[in-house]
């Protein structure tokens, strides 16, 4: 059978609870399609990047399904009629991953230690002027140039047209002009 990962996002005034429950009502879905759920991961509550039904935040959940395309389609149809959840992705991989996603293994940024730098134990800043020395702005201002901002151009203020030099256009007929009958 097919292999697929599974995410949904469920409305952020339901409960973790809820959605647990709700993996589970979709867990069944697919087992009654012939299929079989092997992992599910709740993600936690994450800001959108944009407003989805009013919602700025969603239960992310991920299920690593093994079923026939027959029972993601149902339970894609089930997921679409139900109002807790917002928005569902189905993906088809060549097989499922063994070790936790990388929204699961978020926690080890902060595994990482000391990185040194400006601002002590945990770097931070980033950019690429961190080796800057300390102290003052190395912003050197330099004199203007003559005539503005730009050198002028060759040729006048404007580029020229593509069509090289073509006649000018003749004047366009005057519009018929009929009072319209209503108001």
């Amino acid at each position: 059978m097919p292999l697929y990962e599974h995410v949904f996002l469920a409305r952020q005034d339901v409960s973790q609870q809820q959605v647990d429950a709700l993996t589970a009502e979709f867990k069944q879905i697919v087992e009654a399609g012939g299929g079989s759920v092997g992992k599910t991961e709740y993600w936690g509550v994450k800001a959108l990047a944009y407003k989805i039904k009013i919602n700025r935040k969603a239960h992310y959940s991920l299920m690593n399904i093994d079923a026939p395309a027959a029972a993601v389609a149902e339970l894609e149809r089930r997921m679409g009629l139900s109002t807790d959840v917002l928005r569902f992705m189905t993906v088809r991989v060549g097989e499922h991953e063994a070790e936790p996603s990388i929204q699961m293994r978020k926690s080890d940024r902060d595994e990482r230690g000391d990185r040194g730098g400006p601002r002590g134990p945990g770097g931070g800043g980033g950019g690429f002027r961190g080796d800057r020395s300390e102290g003052g702005s190395t912003f050197r201002s330099r004199a203007p140039r003559e005539g503005g901002d730009r050198p002028p151009r060759e040729g006048g203020d404007r580029p020229p047209r593509e069509g090289g030099d073509r006649p000018p256009r003749a004047p366009r007929p005057p519009r018929d002009f009929t009072p319209s009958s209503g108001a």
